[in-house]
């Protein structure tokens, strides 16, 4: 009979009574779903394995220590009592790693084990095109097209709003119109790393002179501190979503409650048909693929084509419901078990925090801050004339401001809505491109 099991100790075993009950708590505790003893054996194997270099530098190894960290650092930051209000398990798996990787904490081994998966391989496209076309393809029709159509207006006040906000506390703290808007305000909105600082780095470079690298150091502190305010604003939003259940759609954007009871009963009818599963990881791929095709032809970044493209699907209804559906049940799969692994990569290979650090001072964030609340706020007051759900609308306009699609995978596991991704990458996406071509211009004129 296991200890779990035994009745009630006898009155000359009460000495050891304490004892067992912590045995027992510590044979039921778990982090996720793995009880603690099994995480702890993972956890030695994968650290072992590192330790002495015997990693492999492979997606297995990779997969190894982001799922390793993803799991603990998320439930911890979901558990401790401040940073669980705000967001906590994607502030920590995307800042931790940070710090640790600052102060040389991994050995080589590990970081080259992540960087294959994370840069080589590009785990993390794989996942943001899983998200981004599984969750449309998985969608209401009408849900999509309208939210679409409505979340462009909130998207352009909110970036109007940011730019006034951010210009006017950055006069206050003695930064200049010019240093503001092209080195903080800019770098917030244009879209993420890859597709906003990178080319604003060459611009800068081309019309001011100098290296891009030069640059690139330069615009980062603003994206990551902006991006880590948004993870903050969408962890309260969360919050008040769950006071005020009014306000919230629960992951929806629109208020359409017929189509999205509907929508509700569809999807509880059967139950996950593998086969369906595996030709939805194939039609994501496809679809990520045709965004590649189609950018040398229309030169519209891959990832927009992408999104354009799978809307199109959506919105025509070419694809038979089995196969959506295979592509919404991977989109599940991703959206539950890879968020926080993913976000673990991300904060070891993509958030440096030595050029965070070197500009850091009060005013500096403030500003940022300024810029990130103002934009959300808009989308919260405009959001609910146009009506869609506030807090929903709030934070697919804050996505503007995140870094790019990592920053919007932080910002909605920070909400517990990874179902709006489809609209929070179009927020970033579109909006980055938009605030690229505009800086560009006018840096131009300026200079």
């Amino acid at each position: 009979m296991s200890l779990l099991s035994q009745p009630a100790v006898a009155p000359d075993d009460v000495a050891t009574t304490p004892f067992r009950r912590l045995l027992r708590s510590f044979l039921r505790y778990e982090i996720g779903v793995i009880p603690l003893p099994y995480f702890i054996g993972i956890a030695l194997t994968v650290f072992l394995s590192a330790h002495f270099g015997l990693l492999p530098k492979t997606m297995i190894g990779g997969l190894a220590v982001i799922m390793t960290m993803g799991v603990f650092f998320g439930q911890l930051g979901q558990r401790l009592p401040l940073l669980r209000e705000i967001g906590g398990g994607a502030i920590l798996c995307l800042m931790l790693p940070s710090v640790l990787v600052f102060y040389g904490f991994f050995g080589s081994t590990t970081i080259d084990a992540t960087k294959m998966l994370m840069k080589d391989a590009n785990f993390l496209y794989f996942v943001i095109a899983s998200l981004v076309v599984g969750s449309i393809l998985g969608m209401n029709r009408f849900i999509l097209v309208q939210g679409m159509v409505r979340m462009f207006v909130p998207l352009v006040v909110g970036t109007l709003a940011a730019v006034t906000a951010g210009l006017a506390v950055g006069e206050l703290f003695g930064y200049s119109v010019y240093h503001t808007f092209f080195f903080i305000i800019v770098p917030i909105i244009g879209g993420g790393i890859g597709e906003g600082i990178l080319p604003l780095s060459l611009a800068y470079s081309s019309i001011l002179g100098g290296t891009p690298d030069q640059y690139v150091v330069q615009l980062v502190p603003a994206a990551v501190v902006g991006n880590i305010v948004a993870i903050i604003c969408s962890g309260m939003l969360a919050r008040l979503a769950l006071k005020r259940r009014e306000l919230s759609g629960d992951g929806m954007l629109i208020r359409a409650r017929e189509e999205n009871a509907l929508f509700e009963e569809k999807e509880e009818q059967g139950g996950v048909d593998f086969r369906y599963m595996g030709a939805g990881v194939l039609l994501i791929c496809a679809f990520f693929v045709l965004g590649g095709l189609l950018e040398k032809v229309v030169h519209i970044p891959g990832p927009v084509m992408m999104i354009l493209v799978a809307v199109a699907f959506k919105y025509l209804q070419v694809l038979p419901s089995n196969l959506e559906g295979g592509c919404k049940s991977f989109y599940k799969l991703v959206s539950t078990a890879f968020i926080w692994p993913v976000m673990i990569g991300l904060g070891m290979l993509y958030v440096p925090l030595d050029s965070v650090v070197k500009v850091f001072s009060v005013g500096y964030v403030v500003v940022c801050a300024s810029v990130v609340i103002a934009m959300t706020l808009a989308g919260f007051l405009v959001g609910n004339l146009l009506k869609m759900f506030p807090i929903e609308s709030a934070i697919v306009t804050c996505c503007h401001s995140g870094l790019g699609g990592t920053g919007d995978v932080a910002i909605l596991s920070a909400a517990n809505r990874m179902a709006l991704m489809p609209f929070a990458q179009i927020s970033t996406r579109i909006g980055g491109a938009s605030t690229v071509i505009l800086a560009t211009l006018m840096l131009g004129l300026f200079s």
